[in-house]
């Protein structure tokens, strides 16, 4: 309990220093105190990060209707957060070379002025009156330094606000427009010549929720549609929240259109609302959910294992009862949703497997982070004699964004050495 309690600190207190940063270079060192501009940026660096972390926890606190109204600006303020973040930081590398290069421009300006004895002495022999004397005007380096540092800080941050927004909004863009279609070819030593191009539509992640609802559903089983698969594999966190409040934006999952059908295993997210319910409602829909077993298809098997998320809640992943009584001749194909299974799946003599959960990082550099918990992040992998194919996803989870890990159906065409 006290580890757990000094972890949310400690995350709570880098969320607040970053903001803290953010301020500095957003809104202090750009503009003088009092100003409406100051006054503006400091209330929404308050009000942004409020609204994040009432995004993060609300789904366990709000009904869905309310979660809508901080999700969107809560959630998208996390993502230009991080690029904001990282185009600050590299700003700081290029701020002293910024200021060098304003120092050079104004030499040669300073060097044209007259000094004042020559324009005295010059009058004098014209005739013409002296000038009235003024009083002295700070000059110099000195003087000149605040706003050359001024005008550095408004370039590196209005720089890094314009790459932010255009990283996210073109990121927003591609999970709102919807997954594209990906083609890959996966050769199996036991599949029959008869099945040779047997085609699987796999989706993972869609993860309905409070941003992505029942138009994000009707874009993704439109898209399978049109690939005419011969069966259809939804891998897991299908959904965020219960069946009462995101069972309608699932229902058009019910119009998947595939020769053998469709197929679904639980995902992580599955069980922090309920899988059982899920597990229910998407068989009413005609998607058969696979819960540690195995459906024989006229040239391969099909099984499908619950997710680790579930072991917790004694609804684990069960590889024997799923896997252990089938014909070892025939090819065995497995619908897991995390890749850390494969593993098992190789003990158990699996030809391929098919997951997702990663997200391909989703926000670049997460993908970096994701290598570091998952054997492959995203595509396909041999371990041993299984393969491994991982799907980025047709969703986003947190952000409705995606950078550098575009959302992707992916259509695996499996290919008959025999052929």
């Amino acid at each position: 309990m006290v580890i757990a309690v000094v972890g949310v600190a400690a995350v709570l207190g880098l969320f607040g220093a970053a903001h803290w940063y953010v301020w500095r270079r957003l809104v202090r060192d750009v503009s003088r105190p009092g100003g409406r501009y100051r006054r503006t940026g400091t209330v929404l660096v308050v009000l942004l990060p409020v609204l994040s972390l009432l995004a993060l926890v609300g789904s366990r606190v709000f009904p869905l209707a309310v979660q809508r109204w901080f999700a969107w600006p809560g959630y998208l303020w996390l993502a230009v957060l991080l690029y904001l973040l990282l185009a600050l930081l590299a700003g700081e590398l290029l701020r002293p070379l910024l200021l060098r290069v304003a120092r050079r421009r104004e030499a040669p300006a300073a060097a044209e002025r007259v000094p004042e004895p020559v324009a005295v002495a010059a009058a004098t022999a014209s005739g013409a009156a002296l000038p009235e004397p003024e009083l002295p005007a700070p000059s110099g380096p000195a003087a000149a330094e605040p706003s050359r540092r001024l005008f550095v800080s408004r370039v590196v941050a209005g720089a890094a606000a314009g790459v932010a927004a255009g990283v996210v909004g073109n990121g927003a863009y591609g999970v709102l427009r919807g997954p594209q279609v990906k083609q890959v070819t996966v050769p199996l030593a036991k599949l029959p010549r008869a099945a040779h191009g047997y085609r699987i539509a796999v989706v993972s992640d869609i993860h309905l929720g409070p941003i992505l609802g029942r138009a994000h559903t009707r874009r993704i089983v439109d898209t399978i549609n049109a690939t005419q698969p011969d069966l259809v594999a939804v891998v897991g966190d299908l959904v965020d929240g219960s069946v009462a409040e995101l069972g309608p934006a699932a229902r058009p999952l019910a119009d998947l259109r595939a020769k053998d059908g469709a197929y679904f295993v639980t995902g992580n997210h599955e069980y922090f609302s309920g899988a059982a319910p899920w597990v229910d409602f998407v068989r009413e829909l005609g998607v058969h959910p696979l819960e540690n077993a195995r459906v024989e298809l006229p040239w391969f098997d099909l099984a499908g294992v619950n997710d680790i998320g579930g072991t917790a809640q004694g609804q684990g992943p069960d590889y024997a009862k799923a896997l252990d009584d089938r014909d070892r001749g025939r090819a065995a194909v497995l619908m897991a949703h995390q890749p850390v299974t494969i593993h098992d799946s190789v003990r158990h003599g699996v030809d391929l497997q098919l997951s997702g959960h990663t997200h391909g990082g989703q926000l670049w550099p997460g993908n970096y982070l994701a290598e570091l918990a998952n054997p492959t992040v995203a595509g396909l992998e041999r371990y041993g004699d299984t393969q491994l194919y991982v799907t980025r996803g047709a969703g986003a989870w947190g952000p409705p964004v995606r950078v550098g890990a575009p959302s992707d159906i992916t259509v695996v065409t499996l290919a008959s050495l025999q052929a």
